[in-house]
């Protein structure tokens, strides 16, 4: 088992009578909810695909950062008192660089997370396979492509959890042979490439670092 030194964690992945395999877990309390929180809490947009249309009519956040740490943050801060928190507004702030921002942070965290992997482990990431609801919208897997600097894979079938279940339960009676087997069955969906200049990415992750400081702060304000 691996103990790790930036805040993540080690759990128990998919496993069989015969061995025991573990993961290495980085717990975002709020990615994906973001959305849920602008459709039913501030009702900016009427259904989770519609982010795409407003993040798209501009440019950028227009200097904006979303941190939602609505129940503090988790990986690799662990910090439970951390609060929500939205830096950079100005008058010329817009609900559209709202929706875009929220969008980012979901990369953010998710990088955040990925670097300390990267750390954890002196890995060299090649690329990063994405599943579940958000996976589906293309702004925000474009977009964590460039903030993460990697090739993302987006699989044909993105409820992943549900999959595994039914694989494993599909290896317990012999209806698949191996995991060899079961590897094979990946289909390629979209391919993200990272196309953000390196100075504009530094840019960026300096802001989200600042916002995220300020996120901690409110405790000891």
């Amino acid at each position: 088992m691996y103990h790790s030194k930036k805040g993540l964690i080690t759990t128990i992945a998919a496993s069989n009578e015969k061995e025991i395999n573990y993961a290495l877990e980085g717990s975002v309390f709020v990615g994906g909810a973001v959305m849920q929180w602008l459709r039913d809490g501030l009702r900016m947009i009427k259904n989770a695909p519609e982010s795409i249309e407003y993040a798209l009519k501009v440019k950028d956040t227009n200097g904006i950062y979303l941190v939602p740490a609505f129940t503090g943050l988790g990986a690799p801060y662990w910090d439970p008192y951390a609060k929500g928190t939205v830096v950079g507004l100005t008058r010329g702030t817009s609900k559209e660089h709202f929706v875009r921002a929220a969008l980012e942070s979901i990369a953010y965290q998710t990088n955040d997370v990925i670097q300390a992997m990267l750390e954890d482990t002196n890995i060299n990431l090649s690329c990063l396979k994405v599943d579940g609801g958000a996976s589906a919208n293309n702004f925000l897997m474009q977009f964590q492509s460039d903030i993460s600097n990697c090739f993302v894979y987006r699989p044909e079938i993105i409820e992943t959890t549900a999959l595994g279940a039914a694989y494993l339960a599909g290896l317990a009676v012999n209806f698949w042979k191996s995991k060899e087997e079961i590897k094979n069955n990946w289909l390629l969906n979209q391919e993200f490439k990272p196309v953000m200049k390196i100075e504009q990415r530094a840019k960026l992750l300096e802001g989200w670092s600042k916002a995220v400081r300020f996120a901690l702060m409110w405790k000891d304000i």
